[in-house]
C-alpha cells in the first residue's frame, strides 16, 4: 500500500519535471533559431542553452525539425502543445459572434496576438525552408492549414448574410489567407514600426471594407 502511495505522489512530479524540461528545451530553441537561424543552430548548441543533456533533447521533443515544428505549433497556439483550430478559444468566440463584423474583429485581434508570438518563429522557418527540405514540406503544410481553415472562416461570415454577392467563399478565404500571414504582420509592426493594437485594428477595419455588403 506504502509503495503504491509513493507511486502515485511521485508521478505527478516527474511529469511536472518532464513538462518543465520541454518548456526549457524550446525556450532554447526559440532564441537560438531566431537570433542564429536554423541552420546554424546545432541541437547541441539547443542543449547547452537549455542546461540538459543532448539525449534529453532528443528524448523531449525530437530531432531538429521536429524542434522548429514544436515552435510554430506552439506559437500559434499560445500553449505549449499544438491546439486544433476548432478548440481554440478565439474561434469558439469567431462561432459565437452574431454578425460577420464582429467575427472579423474577433480574428483580427487574435491574428495580431499571434503574430507577436509566431512571426520570430515564421522568419526561422521561412529562412529553414529555403535549403532545408523537411522545413520546406512544414512551411507548405502550415500554409495549406490556414487555406483550408479560411475557407471554413468564409462559410462562417456567409452564414451572416453580410458578405458582399460578388465574392466566392474561396476568394474570401485567400484574401483573408494573404493577409492573416506572417510576412504581412512583418510588413508592418517589424518593418513600418505598427504597434500590434494599431495592426488588429488595421485588419478588422481593412476586412469589414473589402468583404462585406455595407
Amino acid at each position: 500500500m506504502a509503495e503504491d502511495v509513493k507511486r502515485r505522489y511521485h508521478a505527478p512530479r516527474r511529469a511536472e519535471q518532464a513538462g518543465a524540461t520541454r518548456s526549457a528545451v524550446l525556450a532554447a530553441a526559440r532564441e537560438l533559431f531566431v537570433a542564429r537561424g536554423y541552420r546554424a543552430t546545432t541541437v547541441a548548441d539547443i542543449a547547452a542553452h537549455a542546461g540538459v543533456a543532448l539525449d534529453t533533447v532528443y528524448a523531449t521533443v525530437g530531432r531538429k525539425p521536429g524542434l522548429l515544428r514544436e515552435l510554430v505549433e506552439t506559437s500559434i497556439s499560445g500553449t505549449d502543445r499544438a491546439v486544433p483550430a476548432e478548440e481554440r478559444d478565439y474561434v469558439r468566440r469567431i462561432r459565437a459572434a452574431a454578425t460577420a463584423r464582429e467575427k472579423l474583429g474577433v480574428y483580427a485581434d487574435a491574428v495580431a496576438a499571434i503574430g507577436q508570438r509566431h512571426a520570430p518563429v515564421f522568419l526561422a522557418l521561412r529562412d529553414a525552408a529555403a535549403t532545408d527540405a523537411d522545413c520546406a514540406g512544414l512551411r507548405k503544410e502550415i500554409a495549406e492549414r490556414r487555406a483550408a481553415n479560411m475557407l471554413l472562416f468564409a462559410a462562417d461570415l456567409r452564414a451572416t448574410g453580410e458578405l458582399r454577392a460578388d465574392l466566392s467563399d474561396q476568394e474570401v478565404a485567400d484574401i483573408v489567407w494573404s493577409m492573416n500571414a506572417a510576412e504581412y504582420y512583418v510588413l508592418l509592426v517589424h518593418e513600418r514600426g505598427w504597434s500590434p493594437q494599431r495592426f488588429g485594428a488595421w485588419l478588422a477595419d481593412a476586412w469589414a471594407r473589402l468583404l462585406l455588403s455595407s
